[in-house]
């Protein structure tokens, strides 16, 4: 399922695209403060983000910017302003697709698809396989498999255990896990990795992975070869 945030206060319109988005099965989240937009996005980690240009305090070109600067999430601009100039600055500032209002919802669905299978190639048919410590890992499917068990994570667990594997034996420090997961690490606390991890773990360890997964204090994650004592 993908999360989606929608940054638009016009609360009517919010209500009425989250219900349209969620018979899609999209996790739709809005915005409690307009003037935390970067740190409600680095707290929800969407995989898109739809943004109207004008806003209370700073507008959408504003936010767009600042998020583009930290973050390679794809951006559709929703607005009723019909300016060419608007559209050109929308495409200027990183975004990937701009919307007139009033729009048709099929309209929107299309472009929200569209977008997010160029940039996740999530409906394509080939599986990417891995295979670890007898366990067979689908990287598209999110999924472990180990026997008869099999664990579900998150995009950000997976991208964990695909980082440590790819560098196995090879201590990954904590610096470089936090900047391919959030892009950039001064909107992230170095508590977050840790929760991260420890939830990865915690997936794992039905599949007997969990200690395989190695913390070097101080410095940060390796798998092994041998399980962790």
């Amino acid at each position: 399922m993908f999360k989606i945030m929608l940054i638009e206060d016009d609360i009517t319109l919010f209500g009425e695209i989250k219900e349209r988005l969620s018979q899609w099965s999209y996790e739709v989240y809005g915005i409690s403060d307009f003037g935390k937009v970067v740190q409600e996005f680095t707290l929800v980690q969407p995989e898109l983000v739809i943004i109207d240009i004008q806003l209370p305090q700073f507008d959408g070109f504003h936010w767009c910017r600042i998020l583009r600067a930290h973050s390679n999430v794809p951006i559709i601009f929703l607005s009723s302003r019909d300016h060419p100039s608007d559209m050109v600055m929308s495409m200027q500032f990183g975004a990937d697709d701009f919307i007139q209002k009033p729009f048709h919802f099929d309209v929107l669905i299309a472009k929200i698809q569209a977008t997010l299978r160029r940039v996740y190639n999530y409906n394509t048919e080939r599986i990417e396989l891995k295979t670890w410590r007898g366990a067979t890992i689908e990287y598209v499917k999110n999924t472990v498999t180990r026997g008869q068990d099999s664990a579900l994570l998150t995009k950000n667990e997976m991208l964990i255990l695909k980082i440590l594997i790819e560098c196995k034996d090879r201590i990954v420090e904590r610096e470089e896990l936090i900047k391919n997961l959030w892009d950039n690490e001064h909107f992230v606390s170095d508590n977050t990795l840790t929760v991260n991890v420890n939830r990865l773990r915690k997936k794992l360890e039905p599949l007997g992975l969990d200690a395989y997964i190695e913390t070097k204090v101080g410095q940060g994650y390796m798998a092994t070869e041998e399980a962790a004592l």
